[in-house]
């Protein structure tokens, strides 16, 4: 008798809030749900972004069905453009919203070869050996869908990213009656979002920020600039209504913000009243207590807008005294540094800052642990998996799933790359995949590694010295010269400068006509190094040059 084995690899957002991206294998079909990317920690220097590691897929290229997306937010669909590029013709299935938005990231890229399917919140699908059924879940955007897949070996259901929402500023609650259906035919596991693990009670509604938002909008005497994510198209239909009421002129600041804004209008995502939205550039031509700016940069990100309005390097917007600024959204963790950097630089500034928690002017996407604890009453699962999360927050859930009377052998807590099989009913963890960082600087993709962040790490904490070695007509070394940057300010330090020449010098006295140049460079490096320790208590990097 055949076994029948569904694998689940996780290749990204298990120990992390970012770069969701996970794996569905029966024998030889892949389905792969979400590529999103992660935000860079502060001790990657100079990355860009971060997205999943998905080697194991390209062992497995020729077995990939189909690549399934939740929706539209950037952990979940950044690193799609690099997926496409990498496996052309495999196709993609999402919501209207979610396609709208792949639209506009991928308008850049090469994806012709992909074909991308626009499906219903409650379409079925079949796609090799899986049925998926998808299934409205509310977050703090349309179209968020979660997955029941079945295979021979069982009922999956991966619930995405989810708050169990009665009054969604869209008006589409979540899809109670097939969550039902699926608990009625038997679920072999539930992946469930796991964000908000550690928060008691219930999220708040995405309409309980609207009070808050209209207190601003009623207090206001100068501009208001709105920050959020350009995802949040919900967020943003929620700023153009109190708009409405208290009659501001509305302009996008952003790249992203303003294509995502045409693209949900065109939609019927977006309702923008005629002649509301202007330009960002004739906002500086209106009176301030008319204009209302909605913003990218609510992460602190230092390209985006909020952050080049606080350093004063926005090409249009330059802060003003009577602005109101409202960071409509919560740090990712990780990011509170930069984001509070960024508060502050606007205070200093004269603007007055909202944010939570000092106003209710965000709720999170995501449930907290009373919605949790329904989710996994509502399906009844026979193995549970929490997903989306810091390794801190799957533990908090997986307590939550004990607690509901789950055994505790059926609760596994895994991170990325760590796969799970399901055989004829019984769940095992099997030897982990890679399931780590592909890092993105600039056009390149992967060509950094751990190395180059090391190297990085050593030239911003104590900079580099370039040492530079010449040989004279006759063969002996000269003086050697030597270069700083983020070392010391050479003028004003010429002793010490002198001295290292002295250390180095005397360290190459007797290796003349002798000695291979590699050794002459590390001899020369290593006592220059000795020496700058012992004067300065630093650890530059020196590279050592024999021209």
């Amino acid at each position: 008798m055949t076994l029948q084995t569904l694998k689940w690899i996780p290749l990204g957002g298990l120990g992390e809030v970012g770069k969701n991206m996970m794996v569905y294998e029966y024998e030889k079909s892949i389905l792969v749900v979400d590529c999103g990317m992660m935000f860079p920690e502060s001790d990657m220097h100079g990355i860009d972004a971060v997205i999943p590691d998905y080697q194991y897929l390209k062992d497995r290229k020729d077995d990939i069905r189909g690549i399934l997306i939740t929706h539209g937010h950037e952990d979940h669909t950044g690193a799609v453009p690099h997926l496409v590029k990498e496996f052309p013709g495999v196709p993609l299935y999402a919501t209207p919203l979610t396609r709208g938005l792949l639209d506009v990231k991928l308008r850049g890229a090469r994806y012709s070869e992909t074909p991308l399917h626009t499906v219903p919140t409650n379409a079925v699908l079949d796609i090799g050996p899986f049925k998926i059924e998808l299934f409205r879940m509310c977050h703090s955007i349309p179209d968020n869908v979660g997955y029941g897949l079945t295979t021979p070996a069982g009922l999956v259901v991966h619930s995405g990213d989810f708050k169990f929402d009665h009054t969604p500023v869209d008006g589409h609650k979540p899809d109670f009656a097939r969550l039902a259906d699926f608990a009625g035919r038997g679920v072999l596991a539930l992946l469930s979002d796991s964000t908000n693990a550690e928060q008691p009670g219930i999220t708040p509604s995405e309409k309980a920020i609207e009070p808050a938002l209209e207190n601003v909008f009623r207090d206001a005497d100068g501009r208001i600039i709105v920050a959020t994510f350009a995802s949040l198209i919900s967020r943003i239909q929620q700023v153009i209504n109190i708009c409405e009421i208290y009659g501001r002129k509305l302009a996008m600041a952003g790249t992203s913000m303003v294509d995502n804004v045409k693209m949900a209008q065109k939609l019927g995502y977006l309702s923008i009243p005629e002649g509301m939205l202007v330009r960002l550039e004739d906002t500086l031509k209106m009176k301030p207590n008319e204009v209302a700016i909605m913003a990218t940069g609510s992460q602190g990100e230092p390209s985006a807008v909020l952050a080049r309005m606080a350093t004063g390097k926005h090409p249009v917007i330059n802060v003003q005294k009577d602005d109101t600024i409202v960071i409509s959204a919560h740090s990712i963790p990780g990011n509170e540094e930069y984001v509070h950097r960024i508060i502050n630089r606007l205070f200093q500034k004269g603007a007055n800052v909202v944010y939570s928690p000092l106003a209710r002017v965000h709720v999170s996407g995501h449930a907290s642990q009373e919605e949790q604890k329904l989710l996994i009453s509502l399906i009844r699962p026979k193995y549970f998996i929490p997903v989306h999360g810091e390794l801190r927050m799957l533990k908090a859930h997986a307590s939550l799933a004990v607690d509901l009377g789950m055994p505790p052998d059926h609760v596994f807590v895994v991170e990325n790359g760590m796969p799970i099989a399901f055989t004829d009913g019984v769940a095992q963890q099997l030897e982990r995949t890679p399931g780590g960082y592909v890092f993105v600087d600039g056009s390149g993709v992967g060509d950094i590694g751990p190395t180059v962040i090391r190297d990085r790490e050593v030239l911003s904490r104590d900079g580099f010295i370039l040492l530079v070695l010449r040989r004279n007509g006759d063969g002996h070394l000269a003086e050697p010269e030597i270069i700083t940057r983020g070392f010391i300010y050479m003028k004003g330090a010429e002793t010490l400068i002198k001295a290292m020449n002295g250390a180095v010098t005397d360290a190459l006295k007797n290796t003349n006509g002798a000695t291979s140049e590699t050794a002459i460079k590390d001899k020369a490096a290593e006592a220059l190094s000795k020496f700058v320790y012992a004067e300065t208590r630093r650890r530059p990097m020196i590279i050592p040059v024999l021209a």
